[in-house]
């Protein structure tokens, strides 16, 4: 406050001069709804760890990290506002790189505004002929657009899964079938059928050669836009997974191993990494006057969610191409073979890195569009014309819709292909047998480390690791496969 009791200099009364029940009420409104969302989060996560959901838990920490993050955000701002308004440079070097044209500040409110600049804190650089770095007012607004962005981000993500989760569930109904069959008398022995003769192949082996190649990627392409994934794409699949990593074991409930791994993901989904950061810091550095940055860079996602969807289809369809061009016949039931080697860059993972830009991008387009909105109103001039405001959000609900009922899904069964197996495929408490093991192992030498493992892990049982009667024997009943496809649970 410039003047005291009056309010003058245009920044309002001092916290000298406010009614104390002013401050009493505002103060009493900001803590009791910081507390109930901090109630709100701390219950849900007890929740989540009674029902067992530990992943959830961990992402739902995720996000009080976020939050937490966003009020050291907050707070650096409040105590450095004081000092940034008051960095001055030459007039010349704010009339380049504008989110708006020039002529845009013959607005009248724009003249209020630089008065009012002059005479406040902002004065000391009217006084050098120099313009501040950063008025209040746009520090203000930053500051909303980082919240809003991290906010509709956590919201989006969680959407996002709920919605592609429930398209999964559907799935069980396959789980229990296939259960089902096998608790049934089996066949006295095998038969021999023509590999050409299964649903799975006819429906994904799309022929030799070079054009038949090309014929698999567009339909690849397509296939993600409706039904990605059939009964017989989800049989062959979990079959491939259970020969490969759990043999002794065709009742291994693969569905809920594969909602743990989704779960277990969501949690590195959730959050915004520091590459996201540099993803922002780049697009409002570009978002110049005529460029039309905001319009373009919705196309990012679009285009990117596009790309690995049609790769995780394709995955499908060359684990079909291996067994129809390696076997005329078969013996048994087909089984397709998981390998690193179908995925870019050899690293199924790297599909969850792609997914999570694709979810902060999107939210970052809507969120940007809402925070212009709301800030400057709908004919500002950052939000462009109608012919671009409509095809962004367009694309920004596409983009959700398509992420959460075709590509997570896709991913969440597709990357279960890899060579290896995620520790998801353990219960909790079997995961924390095999981190205590791996300690104690570490201490002795590597035979008998080799010794105890082997004679840990049996070669048949339940996958999910269910204790014995006595409750000493953790991993009794854990199949590994010994052959080359698997080696050790992906951490």
């Amino acid at each position: 406050m410039m003047g005291g009791h009056g309010g003058g200099g245009g920044e309002g009364t001092s916290f000298e001069y406010t009614p104390t029940w002013v401050v009493a009420a505002v103060c009493t409104v900001m803590v009791a709804a910081s507390l109930a969302i901090e109630r709100f989060l701390h219950y849900a996560g007890k929740k989540l760890k009674k029902e067992g959901r530990k992943p959830l838990s961990q992402a739902l920490q995720k996000v009080k990290e976020e939050l937490m993050l966003l009020g050291f955000i907050s707070l650096l701002l409040s105590v450095c506002q004081s000092r940034i308004v008051t960095i001055c440079v030459d007039e010349d070097i704010m009339k380049h790189f504008l989110p708006c044209a020039l002529n845009e500040k013959n607005h009248p409110s724009f003249f209020r505004h630089l008065l009012e600049d002059k005479e406040t804190s902002s004065g000391v650089c009217a006084q050098k002929n120099q313009v501040p770095l950063i008025s209040t007012e746009a520090l203000h607004h930053l500051h909303i657009f980082i919240f809003v962005l991290a906010i509709v981000h956590v919201t989006f993500s969680v959407l996002t899964v709920i919605f592609g989760g429930a398209k999964i569930r559907q799935w069980k109904k396959w789980e229990t079938s296939i259960k089902e069959e096998y608790s049934e008398t089996p066949k006295a022995g095998k038969e021999f059928t023509n590999v050409r003769d299964h649903d799975f192949i006819m429906k994904r082996f799309m022929g030799l050669g070079k054009r038949k190649e090309a014929l698999g990627w567009l339909k690849s392409f397509f296939k993600q836009f409706y039904g990605s994934v059939t009964e017989p794409d989800y049989n062959a699949l979990r079959l491939g997974f259970i020969m490969t990593h759990c043999r002794g074991n065709r009742k291994f409930n693969f569905h809920k191993y594969m909602m743990r791994a989704l779960e277990d993901d969501f949690r590195k989904v959730v959050g915004i990494s520091w590459y996201l950061w540099i993803f922002v810091i780049i697009f409002l550095l570009l978002n110049i006057d005529g460029w039309h940055t905001y319009f373009w860079i919705a196309f990012i996602p679009f285009m990117l969610l596009l790309a690995v969807g049609t790769k995780l289809e394709h995955v499908i369809i060359q684990l079909a191409h291996e067994v129809a061009e390696r076997h005329v016949a078969i013996e048994g039931e087909l089984v397709v073979k998981p390998s690193d080697e179908h995925f870019w860059f050899h690293r199924p993972k790297i599909v969850r890195h792609f997914i999570h830009f694709i979810l902060f991008q999107n939210a970052f387009e809507i969120a940007f569009f809402f925070w212009i909105l709301v800030q400057f109103g709908p004919h500002s001039c950052i939000m462009g014309k109608l012919i671009y405001i409509i095809p962004r959000l367009i694309i920004g609900a596409f983009v959700q819709i398509l992420c959460s009922y075709s590509t997570l899904p896709l991913y969440a069964l597709v990357t279960q292909m890899g060579s290896n197996f995620k520790k998801s495929m353990f219960d909790e408490h079997v995961q924390a047998g095999l981190i205590s093991w791996a300690q104690k192992a570490k201490k002795k030498k590597p035979l008998t480390g080799t010794t105890m493992f082997s004679r840990s892990v049996g070669s048949s049982g339940d996958a999910g690791g269910q204790r014995d009667s006595r409750g000493d024997a953790e991993l009794k009943g854990i199949h590994i496969a010994s052959d080359s496809q698997s080696h050790t649970t992906n951490t």
